[in-house]
């Protein structure tokens, strides 16, 4: 009896193994069969639209917005559900053709903040079933620089005609005044202060190139504030002195300041020769170096004509001039407050400006400090 039953408890518990095998093997095989817990294909797709940087709008057979982006609604494509009627209209032929189409979208005022996109191009896709994708991309910046480019090529253009046709005819002058002298000594003197001032034109366009990035900017090293002024200075000293005007600086500092020698040469000189040409004959022309906290002041005052508010940021546009007739007259290009506003920014710093209409103006070079720049220099 023993034995029969130790053989009956034996095979029950090799039934209930082998049962209990076979539901865990089942178990496994549902668990690999499920997918894993997370987002669905479809989430992500939605998530993927909602964070483009693009606007996208999925429109239907009627051209009305059924889902979009937030970016749709920031970029003024979309308004209380509906994008503008050249979109729409544009949406009917895309449905027609099946083809897409590229167009230029007209932003609306979806927030009513500030200056909404000044360009916002796209392109207008099928999908099927009479639904159709709008997927645009805010262009103003492109715009605008396209727009300065072309300006720019323009001055440019102009600026260089100027004096290429003077020289070629105060060239046809002095061929027709071949037997007189003095003709030709007057001629030839006015050639020669074109072509200089062309020289200069072309020498600034470069620089003025160099800064906008277009050649990488040497390594910013520690430069002696000391000697740039005294460099600064012997490039203005001619046109100074010709004018009856006097520069007067301020004692040494011993201060440092982290950028490159040459620019900032450049740069001063730029605002002393613009402080000569804007200043009365007689007058004089100042110069001060003092450290504000990170940051070492360049300043450069003068008794001119000073600058009226309205015009005080236009002076640093590229070939803006206050005064055309005066500038003309001393070879100004128009290009050296541009330069100065550049080297400024390209060494982490900034150019001011004080000005009072018959008073004078002030500019001053904000350059940061170099770490072992004399922390007691003048304040």
């Amino acid at each position: 009896m023993t034995d029969l039953v130790w053989i009956v408890l034996t095979a029950g518990a090799l039934v209930v193994g082998l049962l209990a095998g076979a539901a865990i093997t089942r178990a496994r095989h549902r668990s690999a069969a499920q997918p894993p817990a997370g987002p669905t294909i479809s989430v992500l797709l939605q998530r993927l639209v909602h964070s483009s940087h693009n606007a996208v709008v999925i429109l239907n057979e009627f051209g009305d917005a059924v889902q979009y982006n937030p970016r749709a609604v920031e970029l003024g494509v979309v308004r209380n559900r509906r994008v503008d009627t050249h979109t729409k209209k544009a949406a009917e032929l895309v449905n027609e053709t099946g083809d897409s189409v590229e167009i230029e979208i007209r932003p609306q005022d979806a927030r009513g903040f500030g200056r909404g996109p000044e360009a916002v191009r796209g392109e207008i896709r099928p999908l099927g079933d009479g639904f159709l994708v709008v997927d645009a991309a805010d262009e103003s910046e492109a715009v605008r620089l396209e727009a300065t480019r072309r300006d720019f090529v323009a001055n440019v253009s102009h600026e260089l005609k100027t004096p290429v046709g003077a020289m070629a005819l105060l060239a046809e002058a002095v061929l027709d005044a071949a037997d007189d002298e003095d003709a030709v000594r007057r001629f030839t003197g006015k050639i020669l202060r074109e072509a200089t001032r062309l020289g200069r034109l072309v020498t600034e366009l470069i620089a003025l190139s160099r800064l906008q990035g277009a050649e990488r900017l040497p390594e910013l090293n520690a430069v002696e504030v000391d000697a740039v002024v005294r460099d600064a200075l012997s490039r203005s000293q001619l046109s100074a002195e010709s004018t009856g005007i006097d520069i007067t600086t301020d004692a040494d500092s011993c201060l440092l300041v982290e950028g490159d020698r040459t620019l900032l040469v450049t740069a001063l000189a730029n605002l002393l020769e613009n402080a000569v040409a804007y200043s009365q004959p007689g007058t004089s022309v100042s110069i001060s170096r003092r450290r504000v906290g990170d940051y070492v002041e360049l300043a450069v005052t003068d008794r001119g004509i000073g600058i009226p508010e309205e015009e005080q940021q236009r002076v640093f546009e590229r070939f803006y001039r206050l005064d055309k007739a005066r500038s003309r007259a001393t070879g100004g290009t128009g290009l050296g407050l541009a330069i100065v506003k550049h080297v400024a920014a390209n060494h982490g710093g900034e150019v001011k400006l004080w000005s009072r209409p018959g008073t004078g103006s002030t500019f001053t070079l904000r350059i940061p400090a170099h770490p072992n720049s004399n922390p007691g220099g003048k304040q």
